[in-house]
């Protein structure tokens, strides 16, 4: 057995150690990438679908609102029941709410 040299550093006694890799090293190595890979797909959109295409976050979210402006407005006029009819004139698209019929008793 080798003699123990005194007064060394905590570095200079670990000078050439090389730890064994552990099973709990290779389960949060495997941890951590996973967690990157989780994090790079949620930075990554999804391709929006053809029936959205060219609308950002922003305008749906502005779209959003105003139609719901719009709802809140119908139902002070006491329409509750609507569809809208979409129509396209020129350059614009219009939506036109629709009452739906009422059953009548």
């Amino acid at each position: 057995m080798a003699k123990i040299p005194k007064n060394l550093s905590d570095k200079d006694m670990m000078a050439g150690y090389v730890e064994d890799t552990s099973l709990e090293d290779v389960f949060l190595k495997a941890e951590k990438e996973a967690d990157a890979k989780r994090r790079a797909r949620a930075g990554i959109e999804p391709p929006a679908d053809l029936a959205r295409a060219g609308f950002t976050p922003a305008l749906t979210d502005k779209l959003g609102r105003a139609l719901l402006e719009l709802k809140m407005e119908l139902y002070r006029e006491g329409i509750r029941e609507y569809t809208f009819k979409i129509s396209r004139d020129g350059h614009n698209i219009v939506l036109t709410p629709k009452p739906l019929q009422q059953k009548k008793k």
